[in-house]
């Protein structure tokens, strides 16, 4: 199967454009009105002694600014002037040899849009007046301990104050219903990311296809990924891939990647590239040998008529949760149909017997999170229930039906054992309908079993 065109390129950084930025948080003051917003990338996390992980900056903080600097508070204040109040770390000539380049208090104005800075440590000194005039703080807690408990002393000191001087915050709102309602729809950068993003682990999706044999370790595939994400210009993985042969596919969240791959059974690759701190998310599953047996292929048969299905339900307008019933129903169908089922749909929905076999929904947002951090439910009701989001022109999903059959599962028949199988897309909702952005990588069982014929037969290894 030949590459498309796009394949190979490789994908320079994204440039900086403050304007980006600048008209995000005004759309952000137009929903805060005169309310408050405090974000922050939190400091460098330790991987061992005096080393640190590669540092990943807090998606609304970069979505809002841009900046990738660890330890640094952004403050949003509402009202008829609003602004943006940056606490950052202090320019310092004998780090930034160590470490690099800061941009300071001057560069946070200058580059990044701050109408006000001051150096981090003065956080508590100057947050107090911030406060004075807002009825809502807007805070994400549990991340960070310490600075839960700043936000706390600043909020009763405010409190202590508003009896005093005036008005003070009196309630604290979560940032997701605001910033995850205004992240749902992506903008044309973020739909370039996303674009690259797919590209590039669909190559690399490919590459694992091409070069995954008996015998290899499942980390030796997890290599030939890491190897596409970056060479492409990746960030890197968009979460940690997961790389299961035989029964490791059936544990869903399985990251230990070091078992040996064995003719037979089949290989379960859930990986993602990261470019420009947007994520892509790709499942597929493929025989480790020349094709699937005749039960892998029953599953995997069905489990694709599951995703095609829920991917021709993604349309704008829809429901979250419908591509999510559709898939479930054609999976119950298919389940019955094979007798590990009996029922009628709505009985089996109602007793949810189907868990054994399938304990995930079908997708999720996707975006700067691999999870997106947007909203699922609306302030709608109906009979006093709430609804889940519309999809829209711009919303990005994951749809990514599944099976799974793990080695002591009881009451399966013995050639089922063993077997997971997922399939997984990024979608993109259009106007008319809506773009798999993930469809360069092969799916048919047709291709699949092609694909692989060829890779083992020519020894399986692209350059």
């Amino acid at each position: 199967m030949p590459m498309p065109n796009h394949f190979g390129e490789v994908f320079p950084p994204p440039t900086f454009d403050p304007k980006r930025y600048a008209a995000r948080r005004r759309r952000v003051f137009k929903q805060l009105g005169d309310d408050v917003m405090i974000l922050y990338n939190p400091p460098e996390a330790h991987r061992t002694h005096d080393l640190y992980y590669r540092y990943r900056p807090d998606s609304d903080v970069y979505y809002l600014t841009g900046f990738e600097e660890p330890d640094a508070i952004l403050v949003l204040v509402g009202g008829k002037s609003p602004r943006l109040v940056m606490f950052v770390r202090l320019r310092d000539p004998e780090r930034e040899t160590w470490d690099g380049p800061r941009a300071g208090v001057e560069g946070a104005k200058a580059i990044y849009g701050a109408d006000e800075a001051f150096p981090i440590d003065a956080f508590d000194a100057h947050i107090g007046p911030y406060l004075e005039t807002a009825q809502t703080l807007y805070f994400k807690f549990g991340r960070d301990e310490y600075l839960n408990q700043r936000i706390i002393g600043a909020f009763r000191a405010a409190a202590r104050r508003r009896h005093r001087q005036g008005p003070a915050p009196s309630i604290v709102r979560d940032t997701l219903p605001l910033l995850g309602k205004l992240r749902l729809v992506k903008d044309a950068d973020e739909l370039q990311r996303m674009r690259r993003a797919a590209d590039i682990a669909a190559e690399a999706h490919l590459r694992a296809m091409q070069t995954a044999r008996p015998g290899w370790y499942e980390f030796q595939v997890e290599a030939e990924l890491e190897y596409v994400f970056r060479r492409r210009g990746a960030l890197g993985s968009a979460y940690t891939s997961i790389v299961g042969g035989g029964p490791n596919a059936t544990v869903l969240h399985y990251n230990a990647n070091n078992a040996i791959l064995r003719d037979g059974e089949l290989l379960l690759i859930d990986a993602g590239a990261e470019y420009g701190y947007y994520a892509s998310d790709i499942t597929r599953t493929f025989p480790i040998g020349k094709q699937f047996t005749p039960a892998q292929r029953d599953i995997y048969s069905l489990v694709l008529e599951a995703q095609k299905n829920a991917i021709a339900a993604v349309q704008p307008d829809a429901r979250f949760d419908e591509y999510h019933q559709v898939a479930l129903e054609t999976l119950i169908d298919g389940l019955r149909d094979l007798k590990l089922l009996s029922g009628s749909t709505d009985e089996i929905k109602e007793k949810k017997t189907y868990l054994p076999f399938y304990m995930h929904r079908a997708g999720h947002w996707l975006g700067s999170d691999v999870h997106d951090a947007c909203t699922y439910f609306t302030h709608e009701t109906e009979n006093g229930n709430f609804l889940y989001e519309k999809l829209r022109p711009g919303c990005v999903v994951t749809v990514e039906p599944g099976l799974y059959f793990a080695p002591n599962l009881k009451g399966v028949p013995k050639r089922y054992a063993g077997i997971g199988i997922r399939i997984e897309d990024d979608v993109l909702v259009t106007r008319t309908g809506n773009e798999v952005l993930t469809a360069a990588v092969p799916k048919t069982i047709a291709d699949i079993e092609a694909l692989r014929r060829t890779a083992l037969s020519n020894g399986g290894h692209q350059a």
